[in-house]
């Protein structure tokens, strides 16, 4: 019996090993196909390969070549799989297509006794950033700088938004929430020659957008050209109503006083 529990115990460490062993990251943009490779050159007479995925190890496809039998279950965890698994008849590798957010997870391929795992990671598609000139701030000093906003709302995970002058970055900020808005301030001078470039990216890609300066800081320069031209506007408007309150409140003193 002691023979027999240790038998089992070494039976029970070589399945948690093979099951862990050789463990390979794989990743993937949404909506891109993927392959899980085999590293199978081609398949023998006698091999049997399974396919599972998730932490249920639900079987997904199968190819049997002794009895010459090749299956793919896309209906099974509600579906997300139809249409979208390819077995290779020669190598057993598994090809999904037209990849979802839905399909990131562990993978386990068994060819016979021999397991191999896989961890996909599927990354949503990114925004192009968008960059404008910050105008909330009404001052009446005049300055040879603009403040430009680059700013994206996201919807994935791992991304980072940052601004680069040339090939030098100059600040970024990186989140891993989902939902978030993101925001990056860059002040520059109205006359400023050099490339910017405001990225936004993940481990696998990337979006940029390239700023006109000439353009964003006219228009900065016009918003706060307008902006100061109102105040002075309201400033004038309030001193103009002073000065009329003060001369009625003179006028009827004056009334008065003849009266007396």
């Amino acid at each position: 019996m002691v023979h027999l529990f240790v038998l089992f115990c070494l039976w029970r460490l070589v399945g948690v090993f093979a099951d862990t062993d050789g463990l390979k990251s794989v990743s993937v943009m949404e909506g891109d196909s993927v392959t899980l490779n085999s590293d199978l050159t081609e398949m023998m007479d006698d091999d049997l390969i399974l396919w599972r995925f998730g932490t249920k190890n639900t079987l997904i496809a199968q190819i049997s070549v002794m009895v010459d039998s090749i299956a793919v279950y896309d209906d099974v965890l509600d579906g997300r799989f139809r249409d979208r698994l390819k077995l290779d008849h020669q190598t057993g590798s598994l090809t999904i297509t037209n990849t979802t957010t839905g399909h990131a997870g562990y993978y386990k391929l068994q060819i016979n006794s021999e397991r191999k795992s896989f961890n996909l990671t599927v990354y949503a598609r990114l925004p192009v950033p968008v960059i404008i000139c910050n105008s909330s701030q009404c001052s009446l000093s005049s300055s040879s700088n603009c403040s430009l906003v680059c700013s994206s709302v996201v919807n994935v995970s791992h991304v980072t938004l940052s601004w680069y002058k040339g090939n030098s970055l100059l600040s970024s900020i990186s989140v891993s929430d989902l939902s978030i808005s993101l925001s990056l301030h860059l002040e520059v001078e109205y006359q400023d020659k050099n490339t910017y470039s405001c990225v936004l990216n993940n481990p696998i890609s990337n979006q940029t957008r390239h700023p006109n300066i000439t353009q964003l800081c006219r228009t900065c320069a016009e918003v706060h050209l307008h902006c100061c031209n109102a105040t002075e506007a309201v400033i004038r408007l309030v001193f103009s109503v002073l000065v009329g309150v003060a001369t009625m409140a003179v006028l009827v003193y004056d009334v008065r006083s003849t009266r007396g």
